[in-house]
């Protein structure tokens, strides 16, 4: 595991370590927790984005309109 080392703010070193010691957990564990559930929410919604994106793709819609038409004649054979 690599050491990372940064500054932050007081307040927010307040918080961090008022927040640790009340789970019983290190400062840098609750870091971690942290950063990893952030770095999830932007991989979300850049996927969410990127739907978006696609639903305003008039060739995307088109294509995915054709491959509904065919699956629904494959469900009624």
């Amino acid at each position: 595991m690599a050491t990372f080392t940064s500054t932050l703010p007081d307040d927010l070193l307040h918080v961090l370590a008022e927040k640790a010691k009340a789970l019983s957990i290190p400062k840098n564990k609750l870091i971690e927790k942290a950063l990893r559930i952030y770095l999830d929410q932007l991989n979300r919604a850049a996927y969410v984005k990127s739907y978006k994106r696609l639903a305003e793709d008039a060739d995307i819609l088109q294509i995915a309109e054709e491959g509904m038409e065919d699956y629904l004649k494959d469900l009624d054979i």
